[in-house]
C-alpha cells in the first residue's frame, strides 16, 4: 500500500514577514505565525495521521509543538527535513538570493548546499518512510526547499522549473508515496 503524505510549510516566522531568507538559522514563529500554527494543528489533529514528521530546524519543530501539544500523535524531528543551506547567505534578504537559486540547483550556496542535496536528503527520507508507514497517512512540517523536492520526486516535477517560480503558500499539499517507490543512490 501507498503512503499518503500531506505536507505543510512551518508557520510564518518573524524572518518571513521582515522579507529574510532564513535557511538553515533557526528562525522563531511571529504571532501571526502562533496563530496560524494553532490553525494547523486544528485542521490535521483528527485527520487520520499515524505520525507527524518535522525538520528539525526550531521554526518546524516550533510549529508542530504548537499543533500538536496534547495530542497523542508522535511527532519525529529528522534533519533531512531542513531548509536548503544557504550557506553565507543564511539570515540575508530573500531578494539577495531571488537571482541565484537557479546558480545553486547542482552548485552548493558559498559555506552552504545544493538544491540537488536538498533533493537528495529528501530522497533518502522517503525511502525510509516508504519502508515503514506503507498504508499510512502521515503529516510533514518543513520548508519550501523539501516542497520543491516532493514535487521533483513525486510529481516529476523540474527542479529548473520551481526555484525561480513564486512560492505560493496554501493549507497542505498531498502526495502519495507509492509501496514500491524508490529514487537510485
Amino acid at each position: 500500500m501507498a503512503v499518503d503524505i500531506v505536507f505543510e510549510t512551518h508557520s510564518l516566522t518573524e524572518d518571513n514577514e521582515r522579507g529574510i531568507a532564513t535557511g538553515l538559522l533557526p528562525g522563531r514563529l511571529s504571532a501571526a505565525g502562533r496563530r496560524l500554527a494553532a490553525e494547523l494543528g486544528g485542521r490535521r489533529r483528527d485527520d487520520g495521521l499515524a505520525a507527524v514528521f518535522v525538520s528539525d530546524l526550531h521554526r518546524a519543530v516550533e510549529t508542530a509543538r504548537i499543533a500538536f501539544t496534547g495530542s497523542p500523535l508522535p511527532v519525529h524531528r529528522d534533519p533531512r527535513l531542513r531548509e536548503c543551506d544557504y550557506g553565507t547567505l543564511n539570515g540575508r534578504p530573500v531578494a539577495d538570493l531571488a537571482g541565484r537559486r537557479s546558480r545553486h540547483i547542482d552548485t552548493p550556496f558559498p559555506g552552504g548546499q545544493s538544491y540537488r542535496q536538498v533533493i537528495d536528503s529528501t530522497a533518502d527520507f522517503l525511502r525510509d518512510l516508504a519502508a515503514a508507514r506503507n498504508g499510512q497517512r502521515v503529516l510533514l512540517i518543513s520548508h519550501s526547499a523539501n516542497k520543491w523536492a516532493l514535487d521533483c520526486l513525486l510529481r516529476g516535477a523540474s527542479i529548473e522549473d520551481l526555484v525561480d517560480a513564486p512560492f505560493g503558500w496554501r493549507e497542505g499539499w498531498h502526495y502519495t508515496l507509492p509501496e514500491d517507490w524508490r529514487v537510485d543512490g
